[in-house]
């Protein structure tokens, strides 16, 4: 089986909220497929990361889900990626506090 790849990830962070929502991830899963609007959480435990893949509420109030990960290789490809990324951005903006002390 073909190893998965994460391509053109961004992470768009927002201020933490009471739920742990950390901010909103989007990239390119095996240069065939665009995801967006991947929730990023903190875990309850605040030992790392959970993603939430886009739903849609039926008038009904059914939630189905659009897009999954159907195997957890995928997931954790998907996870990995994220939190490869959010770790870049964290040192990036230690870096510049670091600077701007001197």
């Amino acid at each position: 089986m073909r190893e998965t790849t994460v391509t053109e990830l961004c992470f768009y962070p927002l201020r933490p909220n009471e739920k742990g929502l950390i901010g909103f991830a989007s990239l390119i899963l095996d240069n065939k497929l665009s995801l967006n609007s991947i929730a990023v959480y903190t875990r309850p435990d605040g030992n790392g990361y959970r993603l939430l893949f886009p739903i849609k509420q039926l008038p009904n109030g059914k939630e189905i889900n659009i897009v999954y990960p159907i195997n957890q290789e995928t997931y954790n490809a998907i996870n990995n990626a994220v939190v490869k990324k959010i770790e870049e951005l964290s040192e990036k903006v230690k870096g510049v506090v670091n600077d701007e002390q001197k």
